[in-house]
């Protein structure tokens, strides 16, 4: 199991460090918008990203996920994302 740590740099900027059997760095953007499209303002974009994370790692090992990324790129990779997200949240 996996443990994740978040550190707000500014507003829409987030370290995420993954410790697992390789710890990992990622920087991972936040956009307002996209924050509110996803928490409807409900819920602290750190939550928002440690949710995220937690979403990514039942998927692939942390060494997979990319360094650094804005929020809604995962909906590319993963198409059931924004849906997922949204239930982890209530």
């Amino acid at each position: 199991m996996s443990a994740i740590t978040i550190k707000k740099m500014n507003e829409t900027t987030f370290k995420v460090t993954v410790w697992d059997q390789t710890t990992t760095s990622h920087l991972v953007t936040v956009f307002p918008e996209y924050w509110q499209k996803l928490t409807g303002g409900t819920v602290p974009a750190e939550k928002l990203v440690e949710k995220s994370f937690q979403f990514l790692l039942e998927r692939e090992p942390n060494t997979s996920i990319l360094g650094a990324f804005d929020l809604p790129k995962i909906q590319r990779y993963f198409p059931e994302y924004e849906q997922t997200i949204r239930t982890m949240l209530k």
